[in-house]
């Protein structure tokens, strides 16, 4: 059996801190693991970024309630659960993510929890477990499925290793110069393709 692994923000929605930055204009919050691979510097970052400007987890969610999927993303996600057993492996937040998951039809999702103090402020993170995608990658081939994953950032890349398979989707030059093992495609029908051409089977796209 085979399974298919995919990051979320910037494979399949968009990149919530970015959007949010946008409309704060905190430009330190554009900052993804694109740029600072260490996650836990990122978020102490992040964390102390809303601390200083008096920013809460409302004021994140009303953001995320009017973002929707990438484009194409829904019909992408439609078609590789044809073909596979599609899991999300994100460091995201259930917290941020619920209202889009709805949107892209309540996918399986693998990812963190935000704390919050009682006026709504985030005081801490709890990670679900350390480099859990990897980790996921790792539980998923002791039941004997085959895996593979595809995601954009330097966060993906110990997912994509440990995989079968691993694919770079929409990825930025400086990860894809470095990671040159893993193929790299950029629209959803490319990333179609290479779905079936690192499955076993016979997948027509």
């Amino acid at each position: 059996m085979e399974l298919a692994c995919l990051d979320l923000e910037g494979v399949l929605i968009p990149e919530i801190w970015i959007e949010f930055a946008n409309r704060t204009g905190i430009e330190e919050l554009k900052a993804t693991t694109r740029d600072i691979p260490d996650y836990d510097v990122l978020m102490k970052q992040r964390l102390r970024l809303l601390a200083d400007n008096k920013l809460g987890l409302p004021d994140i969610q009303a953001v995320i309630a009017e973002l929707s999927p990438l484009p194409g993303a829904a019909g992408f996600l439609d078609w590789l659960r044809e073909h596979f057993q599609v899991v999300i492996l994100s460091d995201t937040f259930y917290e941020f993510a619920l209202p889009l998951m709805r949107q892209l039809g309540h996918p399986t999702l693998l990812c963190h929890r935000l704390l919050t103090d009682d006026k709504g402020y985030v005081v801490d993170y709890r990670l679900r477990q350390k480099d859990p995608k990897r980790q996921s990658v790792i539980a998923f081939h002791s039941l004997y499925y085959r895996v593979i994953a595809a995601g954009d950032s330097y966060n993906d890349t110990t997912m994509l290793g440990e995989a079968d398979a691993g694919i770079l989707f929409s990825a930025p030059d400086n990860v894809i110069a470095e990671f040159p093992q893993f193929p790299a495609v950029h629209t959803y029908n490319d990333l179609k393709q290479a779905f079936a051409d690192a499955s076993e089977r016979e997948i027509v796209v």
